[in-house]
């Protein structure tokens, strides 16, 4: 999604550059981009053809996922973790969908560890998002909070809690249903499981990002060394300074599991990995 193709971007720019020196800031604003876009997940293109759909199940109340970072040669550079969490109504409360993000990849002297949580309604409107992002000595604490009654969202960095300096104010409108990263990622999970496609909207990762989504078809791909049957989704991330591009398999199961996601760069293809639980 957004978020790992950034992860990726940056250790390799360390190992070629030198252990943890400062990036050139065009390459930094890339790295973020695509970081975020293997986090997110991906948004489907409206001129997709969609795919059958399968019986769907209930999400489950809480689901963790894990994943290996891998080189384009196949070793070990990272590793995820994915969760979600379904928080029915109670005591006054709305019903809630939570997700969290963990991120944590090195190369010799240089440790990128990240981050990031986000809280929606049950019909997927984004009430907060939330990322922490240390990247070897460089370090980021951001929040966005939404307020879809009156469609604004503020976004607000922490230098030192609990001061918050304000960083813009987007408009969005009442009725646009804005999204975080990771609440969009829950979202079109649901809607493939569907056989539905959302339509392309602007997606929040700090920063607002245009995502276009190719459905492909069917394909099998190996994951933890088994062959698995997995819909195939191209993903293009407009940004504010750049576009990225990835490709996400999602398991053909009721929930839509998401098994492998494969980000090319200048000198290979890292990827994302499942692992059995």
């Amino acid at each position: 999604m957004i978020c790992l193709k950034h992860t990726f971007l940056n250790l390799h720019e360390t190992a070629h550059n030198g252990h943890g020196r400062r990036p050139q800031s065009g390459l930094q604003g890339g790295r973020r981009r695509v970081l975020c876009a293997l986090l997110v997940a991906v948004p489907f293109a409206m001129a997709a053809t969609p795919p059958a759909s399968v019986p769907s199940a209930p999400a489950p109340a809480a689901e963790q996922l894990h994943y290996v970072i891998n080189w384009p040669s196949g070793l070990g550079l990272g590793e995820a973790s994915l969760t979600f969490r379904s928080a029915p109504a109670k005591a006054g409360e709305p019903a809630r969908v939570e997700g969290d993000l963990k991120i944590d990849a090195s190369v010799p002297g240089f440790q990128v560890a990240d981050h990031y949580q986000s809280t929606a309604g049950a019909n997927f409107c984004s009430t907060s998002f939330d990322k922490v992002l240390s990247h070897g000595t460089r370090r980021a604490d951001e929040t966005l909070q939404f307020d879809q009654r009156h469609g604004t969202i503020v976004r607000e960095s922490v230098a030192a809690a609990p001061i918050r300096v304000p960083v813009g104010t987007y408009r969005v409108g009442a009725a646009a249903c804005a999204k975080d990263a990771l609440t969009y990622l829950a979202y079109m999970r649901r809607e493939l499981a569907q056989g539905r496609l959302p339509e392309q909207q602007t997606v929040y990762f700090g920063a607002p990002y245009q995502v276009n989504l190719n459905y492909r078809g069917e394909e099998t791909v190996q994951v933890s060394g088994a062959a698995v049957s997995a819909d195939r989704v191209d993903v293009q991330v407009h940004g504010p300074a750049s576009d990225v591009g990835f490709t996400a398999f999602f398991a053909r199961d009721a929930v839509r599991t998401p098994v492998l996601f494969r980000v090319p760069l200048q000198n290979g293809t890292f990827s994302m990995e499942l692992q059995k639980q």
